[in-house]
């Protein structure tokens, strides 16, 4: 339990149904799906496609989303509504060209659109009210704009500037960021939510909206075409399962890293983070490390499933083991690519559960703030930039290439106990995911905290030579940090963002809203 004489947030608790995510008019539309007889997968389509307006620099109908779905007395399920790259990609072309890695904001880097397809595919498959009921509170307010929230606010300022021809006018407000309060709409983006509404993804993938989309992409250079758009189509199967204590961790597989949230866990495992202090410099320390050492096995071996051959090397107790056995407790490794040589030869997210207990988990993403800055000139489609985590490697098994997904940041997760869901979750933030999916199952697991307490807790993140360290720490733990050799950064943006639903073994929904960001939990 919280200390009251602290600022903090409680957790909700609710019985009928709850709402975990980043704004509360999303958390707001959710409910009232469910209210009105929707399932959790009804819910999570009408929030997460809400955000769209309410949080425009995160995600939007040009972007891509993963889903776990679990359904009481029933096997989890992964969605993968993540875009491929065209037909004519080509990682040769674009070295011949001179380039040694993916341009970022750039008709090269937009990859096909899978989020619609996602969506259909959810409500055609598990909801109970049709795609119309789960559109309509988006299609309200991008007709009517949503006001612009704090952290809104503040991403938008940090990421207009590479918002380029058209995207410029759709998502700026008389040529300016827009400012707290101000109201925000996108009501070409209502008429295009409509067509979807009554013709499904025929009305996105399909007719004048993909002339839309092919005008705009390929006047930019794009080698996109009508029959790209067409062949988009999601696939199902099954989440990567892995314990950590007693608590089966789901997460879902491969383009997706949620595989190396389970490899920092197994290496983690190997160190007794009960005993240190949770907010203490050893604590933080030996997380960098595994982060170090699991982000590098990602950067070398994950990919596209069709094109990767160490999904069983990432989840293997020896991998773990052996690379935990690189881990010094008291000094930062330099450079964890050549430690780990013999071992190896911006995003929303929504959380849904219903009085059945239906629970989905939810992730939906343009990429980088305002994806690749390009939107369609009609239907202002802002594109994302997936097409940026594709290696130009030759040979890589992430190398750019035809109908090949990209490695993806976005990974929703779920904890099971005994065979029972217990908690849908997700921790947003680019390539910090995988390390807040360990670190909240850590807080919770190692140090028993409640979910809302292990969302509040102060982060830190190993990345590109820097140890990022959140200003909730204390200035002796960084300096004891900078003492083991790690170079301190204080990341201008809070690391991540999460939610989470708890579900009680008597029924009772708690929800967790991470203050980083302007969402909240919701019920009923």
């Amino acid at each position: 339990m919280r200390d009251f004489h602290l600022p903090g947030r409680s957790a909700v608790f609710a019985t009928n149904g709850m709402c975990a995510t980043s704004h509360p008019l999303a958390a707001q539309a959710a409910i009232g799906i469910l209210q009105r007889g929707g399932n959790a997968a009804d819910a999570a389509i009408a929030g997460a496609v809400l955000l769209g307006v309410a949080e425009p620099q995160m995600t939007g109908l040009g972007g891509d989303c993963f889903a776990l779905i679990s359904e009481p007395g029933k096997d989890v399920v992964a969605l993968n509504g993540s875009g491929r790259a065209v037909a004519q990609a080509s990682a040769a072309e674009l070295r011949e060209q001179g380039l040694d890695k993916m341009p970022l904001y750039d008709a090269h880097a937009v990859t096909i659109p899978g989020a619609v397809d996602g969506f259909c595919t959810l409500s055609e498959r598990w909801g109970k009210l049709g795609l119309a009921d789960s559109l309509a509170p988006a299609i309200h307010y991008m007709e009517h704009g949503v006001p612009v929230a704090p952290r809104v606010a503040f991403d938008w300022q940090n990421s207009a500037s590479i918002l380029q021809g058209s995207a410029r006018r759709d998502f700026l407000i008389n040529g300016q960021v827009p400012q707290v309060g101000e109201v925000f709409a996108l009501p070409k983006q209502a008429d295009l939510l409509r067509r979807i509404a009554s013709q499904g993804r025929k009305g996105f993938y399909e007719g004048e909206v993909v002339d839309d989309m092919l005008a705009s992409l390929n006047k930019l250079g794009g080698h996109h075409s009508a029959e790209d758009f067409a062949a988009t189509a999601c696939t199902i199967g099954d989440p990567v399962s892995g314990f950590y204590k007693d608590k089966e961790l789901l997460e879902h597989p491969p383009n997706g890293q949620g595989i190396i949230a389970h490899l920092m866990l197994n290496i983690l495992s190997h160190f007794d983070l009960a005993s240190m202090d949770p907010q203490g410099a050893d604590r933080v320390h030996i997380e960098a490390e595994a982060a170090k050492l699991a982000y590098d096995a990602r950067d070398r071996f994950l990919a596209d499933p069709d094109h990767m051959a160490k999904l069983d090397h990432l989840l293997s107790a020896k991998t773990a083991a052996d690379l935990a056995s690189l881990i010094d407790p008291n000094r930062a490794m330099a450079n964890a690519n050549r430690q780990s040589e013999a071992v190896h030869k911006d995003t929303i997210y929504i959380t849904v559960v219903d009085r059945d207990h239906m629970a989905v988990s939810l992730i939906y993403s343009i990429f980088h703030g305002f994806g690749s800055g390009i939107a369609s000139e009609k239907f202002g489609i802002l594109f994302q930039n997936r097409g940026a985590g594709f290696s130009l490697q030759a040979g890589h098994p992430n190398e750019l290439q035809g109908g090949k997904r990209p490695m993806h940041t976005i990974i929703p997760a779920m904890l099971r106990d005994k065979g029972r869901v217990i908690m849908p979750f997700g921790v947003m933030g680019g390539q910090y995911q995988p390390n807040g999916h360990a670190r909240l199952v850590s807080n919770m697991l190692d140090y028993g905290m409640d979910a809302q307490t292990a969302l509040d807790m102060p982060r830190s993140f190993a990345t590109e030579g820097k140890l990022q360290v959140e200003r909730g720490y204390d200035d002796q733990v960084r300096a004891e940090l900078a003492a083991k050799g790690h170079d301190i950064e204080i990341p201008e943006t809070a690391l991540g963002g999460g939610q989470a639903i708890f579900i009680h073994e008597n029924g009772v929904l708690e929800g967790a809203s991470d203050p980083r960001k302007d969402g909240c939990a919701l019920g009923y």
